[in-house]
């Protein structure tokens, strides 16, 4: 059996759009209570890489995410400040949204502190193709990973507390 690599698995926070509003318990709205056999999230987020190791290699040492001996990488919904869902959501063929990336995908992960994160990529190198922070839902930033795949960063909006 081959092991699985970054580039076959990346479990991801979050894949989508900027998200316009949610409101309400999403979990509840998911499937009527005492019934089984319904989609419950996403357990991975798995694509083709034309050099996987080196692509593993770079979201290790440039994004820190923190690879497994496996080769992948395992993100848990609880971790601290992580939004409670997760966004699918498909775009028409033409969307503009994803360039200047080819692909046919964008992976959005969710952030603790975007300014914090962004000035490390910047320290490696990373070129930010653009950033908003007056989007309602929060904040955002894009670069490309080394194979030209589109990458959206999300700092969620946070509730002032009361």
């Amino acid at each position: 059996m081959k092991p699985i690599t970054l580039a076959s698995v990346l479990t991801v926070l979050f894949l989508c759009f900027p998200v316009l509003a949610w409101s309400g318990d999403v979990a509840a709205q998911a499937a009527p209570a005492g019934q089984s056999g319904h989609i419950t999230g996403v357990g991975g987020i798995f694509f083709k890489a034309k050099d996987p190791k080196a692509l593993a290699a770079w979201y290790r040492d440039v994004l820190d995410l923190p690879l497994q001996a496996w080769g992948g990488a395992v993100l848990s919904y609880d971790a601290p400040k992580h939004p409670a869902a997760l966004i699918w959501s498909p775009f028409p063929s033409s969307t503009k949204y994803f360039a200047p990336s080819t692909s046919e995908f964008m992976i959005n992960y969710a952030v603790d502190d975007i300014d914090a994160f962004l000035t490390r990529l910047q320290e490696k190198g990373v070129a930010i193709l653009k950033r908003s922070d007056d989007d309602p839902t929060g904040r955002f930033a894009w670069i490309l990973d080394p194979e030209g795949n589109k990458i959206e960063f999300w700092e969620p909006k946070r509730s002032d507390p009361p």
